[in-house]
């Protein structure tokens, strides 16, 4: 987001925007605020949907599954943050750098896997699919870091 409306803005202090700069300046506000609309929905629906997640993830430690969902309860909410700012560097900076040694070092990736799983089929239902489909590429993101990257880490140690 910041990248793209800066450009505009960058753009008018040398002259007034032209039709077509003026139409796709126009066209990111309309996605900022279809990015804002979706954010305020995982805010609003986050305890509903994390809760139908719980629901379904069977666990045999609790202290280790609350653990994991700890970190998917910020994940989300750092995903929501990095998709409205529509900034993968956002979620890699602020979240993904720290939390994915924290995951390696409780060894709960399978937890977690199990967590991501149910909650992207939560918000498959929850969600349009247009809406899905904004935040996905920040969950596939957290996915990849926290756990695919964790369990490669894991099998390597072994090896």
């Amino acid at each position: 987001m910041q990248t793209d409306l800066e450009n505009y803005w960058h753009m008018a202090e040398n002259h007034y925007l032209n039709k077509n700069e003026v139409a796709g300046f126009k066209k990111e506000i309309g996605i900022l605020k279809q990015r804002l609309s979706l954010y305020e929905t995982l805010r609003d629906k986050e305890i509903t949907i994390l809760q139908a997640v719980a629901d379904r993830v069977e666990v045999q430690d609790d202290k280790m599954a609350e653990k994991a969902f700890q970190h998917w309860i910020a994940t989300l909410r750092y995903c929501a943050m990095a998709m409205l700012l529509n900034n993968p560097e956002f979620l890699s900076h602020r979240l993904l750098e720290w939390l994915t040694d924290i995951v390696q070092s409780y060894e709960i990736q399978g937890i977690e896997a199990e967590i991501v799983k149910e909650l992207e089929i939560e918000l498959k239902t929850v969600l349009s699919l247009e809406d899905y489909g904004l935040i996905s590429p920040f969950l596939d993101q957290a996915k990849n870091t926290l756990i695919n990257t964790s369990s490669t880490s894991s099998a390597a140690a072994v090896i």
